[in-house]
């Protein structure tokens, strides 16, 4: 039989097959690492493992998410199989991290290790300056390929225009996306770049993890909005209640003559 966890910190499961106590229960028990939770879940439905230990990693817990953006990680968990009200999962806006001076990362940030919170779901810059204070590991990366399969067209970082605009400018929404594409191409060259702006935007300590930040994500710089992804979307929003209906791939991507 096999036991998957997600990670190798579980430690009652381990020294459960270690020492010997799910042998003396009979069970013949051995231990696979499946990352993330939900995947190690997947395995089970298939058959692939007997027992999954780990799901304690949001049950029970209370998780820092931003209005409208904690949309997606409901969404998320309910397909991973949590249901939220039996696992107790609390996903709630942090106090004091929303504002048009603050930024939502660093604040949870700070919330997690003071221990306010058990988690939080937001972006690159509030989870490394966790990690690196040691305050909290990464668990979830979507864009990285963790979680369902369908959560990585929950949402995606866009620049949003509205028809008043486009029909009074036609030509503005066009410039914009070439401006946006301009930018990630000149970060690709030179990432260094994006340390002339940083001082701007973050306090000091945070301001030197920048030009990391944007290295590791150049893979996933691009102005794209495929049909695929709109049909995802599309399809989340249903499932979320704020949309009734589908949305035409033509009706939101502006295209970059």
């Amino acid at each position: 039989m096999k036991l998957a966890v997600p990670d190798m910190i579980s430690n009652s499961y381990i020294a459960a097959i270690e020492l010997g106590f799910f042998g003396k229960e009979g069970l013949d028990v051995e231990l696979e690492l499946i990352f993330p939770v939900d995947k190690a879940y997947a395995a089970l439905r298939l058959g692939a493992v007997d027992f999954v230990g780990g799901s304690e990693v949001v049950k029970g817990r209370s998780i820092g998410a931003a209005p409208w953006v904690d949309m997606g990680l409901h969404r998320l968990l309910i397909e991973a199989g949590f249901d939220l009200d039996r696992d107790r999962v609390k996903i709630a806006p942090v106090l004091g991290a929303t504002g048009q001076s603050v930024n939502f990362g660093l604040t949870v940030a700070r919330a997690l290790e003071d221990r306010k919170i058990d988690g939080f779901w937001a972006n690159g810059m509030g989870a490394e300056v966790a990690v690196r204070r040691g305050a909290g590991t990464v668990v979830l990366d979507v864009r990285r390929g963790d979680g369902p399969k369908s959560c990585f067209d929950y949402t995606m970082a866009s620049i949003a225009t509205s028809d008043r605009l486009i029909e009074r400018s036609p030509t503005a929404a066009p410039a914009a996306v070439r401006a946006i594409a301009g930018a990630h191409a000149a970060l690709k060259k030179d990432v260094t770049l994006a340390s002339k702006i940083r001082h701007k935007l973050f306090p000091p300590t945070e301001a030197e993890l920048i030009a990391e930040l944007i290295r590791r994500d150049l893979p996933y710089y691009d102005t794209t909005i495929s049909p695929d992804f709109v049909t995802g979307m599309n399809q989340f929003a249903r499932d979320v209640g704020i949309l009734s209906g589908d949305v035409p791939c033509q009706m939101i991507v502006a295209k970059a003559n």
